[in-house]
């Protein structure tokens, strides 16, 4: 019996209008009713989705959020943090040394803040998504004290695309390396990733991965679908995520994580 399902936000449990559908809305409602549990699982910071996690009101002691990929997992409501494992800023230094060798945008996040050396539409869209403030700078100027918690490369997808194979093998075994959208390729620690995040919430919870759905529709959700007893691809996810999911379910604009929810936990 399946008692948590863990899914993606953008593209997955969000439309392409960014909001959660009535019959999404419902079929929660539901499953809480139920005594089951749904956690969110995303690349954006806590403050980037607290005003979904109210209209879910995920906000019980015990409702749980994994964020940035997996690098900070912690309670909605309490704070209490379970999981947190962030880079360094020696580690964006660093990255954005390769950034420049391969000529592409790059900028990092704070648990509130987006910093960047150069502002451009990419990071005006991270701003945008997760209401937080654009601060511009040198990278060599930024304080030591701050708490890089990942670091983007952010560019037109054709670009992300022809840089991917040059990327120095060292980054590649030092980094946990994501695709978290056409135009976002993201750079964390190598035990990060969303699966660490929803298995450290089922553990915390008592529960077995056997008793876990996990539903997404991009790479940065590949990890938490090979973790899961069950993962789900969205009808719209990338050919990636369904080869490697045990079930394909309709698009977000289908209410897909309404079905998953109907078929496997109602």
């Amino acid at each position: 019996m399946y008692k948590l399902i863990a899914v993606d936000m953008d593209g997955t449990l969000l439309n392409d209008n960014k909001e959660i559908s009535d019959r999404c809305l419902k079929t929660i409602n539901k499953l809480k009713e139920k005594g089951k549990k749904l956690v969110i699982a995303t690349g954006r910071p806590l403050h980037g989705i607290m005003n979904y996690i109210e209209k879910l009101n995920l906000l019980d002691e015990n409702d749980y959020v994994v964020t940035f990929n997996g690098a900070l997992v912690q309670g909605t409501k309490t704070k209490h943090i379970i999981f947190n494992k962030p880079l360094s800023l020696q580690a964006y230094k660093e990255l954005y040394t390769v950034s420049q060798q391969l000529g592409v945008n790059i900028h990092a996040l704070t648990d509130k803040s987006v910093l960047t050396p150069k502002n451009n539409p990419f990071t005006e869209i991270e701003s945008t998504i997760n209401q937080i403030p654009i601060i511009e700078g040198a990278v060599e100027e930024i304080d030591a004290s701050t708490l890089i918690v990942k670091v983007m490369f952010i560019d037109e997808p054709e670009k992300l695309d022809s840089i991917l194979p040059l990327i120095p093998d060292w980054v590649k075994d030092k980094y946990s390396i994501l695709r978290s959208s056409p135009y976002f390729l993201e750079f964390l620690d190598k035990s990060v990733d969303k699966g660490a995040g929803v298995s450290a919430i089922a553990k915390h919870l008592g529960l077995k991965r056997e008793e876990v759905i996990c539903v997404g529709d991009a790479g940065n959700d590949l990890a938490m679908i090979q973790y899961a007893g069950l993962g789900v691809a969205m009808g719209n996810a990338t050919c990636e995520l369904k080869s490697e999911a045990d079930f394909i379910t309709h698009s977000n604009e289908e209410d897909g994580v309404a079905s998953v929810i109907e078929k496997f936990m109602l």
